[in-house]
């Protein structure tokens, strides 16, 4: 086993997916019984040099990364909707406390598609409820009957009253620790387009890491963490997605955190 993620071969042309490989696998089976019935998240943003020493000590530590039909860094499209007025996006930025985004996403590895409804209770607990939908589907769901029956039954809001806003494309890298009382994703290369404003933007070297832990459990991973200097941050890919795309948000709050993620990547953020 190389001793280091740069003598791994292919590296310089993808580092992080030359990383991902060199880290034993875990089966989405075997993965699916990691039960986390006290689960705390905590996100992380780092720059892809930092984050290839976190693999190293993560692979060091016996972690191991999950494996999709042969590979360890997969393919995610996602498209989030909204109201005309951005309500799912002004909720969050007014920090109301019981909130939801309703989004689509492609897990292109695997091959499925879903209608994802995420809701937030005033514990700060995430809940997320899925139905499967056709490829299709991704950008317009409303003439599928049962997935607007879907909607419905799982959301305040209704098919007609949102529309698409943006899509967000990454690759993520999925790690179990070998106690399995935690799971980690690591999502790279993430890209936004904006369907209403019709603006661009990458994140280009920022990384944004999510830690699900069991909240019983002593975390490896936070150790790993703390010893690179990678301290936690509270990000939606989604929020930084419209105040990047969408001169007219309100997102006078959200934009600390892009100057924060300028300074994790050491430029300024260009919006195409």
């Amino acid at each position: 086993m190389p001793d280091r993620i740069t003598d791994i071969p292919g590296a310089a042309a993808d580092p992080i997916g030359a990383a991902a490989e060199s880290i034993p696998s875990i089966t989405l089976e075997e993965m699916d019984s990691v039960k986390l019935l006290n689960r705390v998240d905590t996100k992380y943003m780092c720059s892809v040099d930092v984050l290839l020493s976190v693999l190293s000590d993560a692979r060091e530590a016996g972690y191991r990364a999950l494996d999709v039909d042969g590979t360890k860094l997969s393919p995610y499209n996602s498209v989030y909707f909204d109201t005309p007025a951005l309500k799912m996006f002004t909720d969050h930025h007014n920090r109301r406390l019981v909130r939801q985004k309703v989004r689509t996403r492609e897990y292109v590895s695997s091959g499925d598609t879903y209608l994802e409804i995420k809701r937030k209770n005033n514990h700060g607990r995430t809940k997320k409820k899925r139905t499967s939908i056709p490829l299709s589907e991704l950008n317009d769901f409303s003439g599928d009957a049962d997935a607007v029956q879907y909607l419905a039954a799982h959301s305040a809001f209704t098919a007609d009253m949102i529309s698409p806003v943006l899509s967000t494309e990454f690759s993520r890298i999925t790690l179990v620790n070998p106690a399995k009382t935690e799971r980690l994703t690591i999502d790279s290369n993430l890209r936004f387009t904006n369907f209403r404003t019709g603006e661009k933007a990458s994140l280009d070297t920022a990384v944004i890491i999510e830690l699900k832990q069991d909240g019983h459990a002593q975390s490896q991973m936070k150790q790993i963490l703390l010893e690179h200097r990678v301290k936690p941050m509270r990000v939606s890919k989604y929020c930084i997605a419209v105040t990047l795309t969408d001169p007219a948000a309100k997102s006078g709050r959200f934009k600390s955190k892009v100057r924060r993620i300028e300074k994790i990547i050491n430029h300024k953020i260009e919006v195409i």
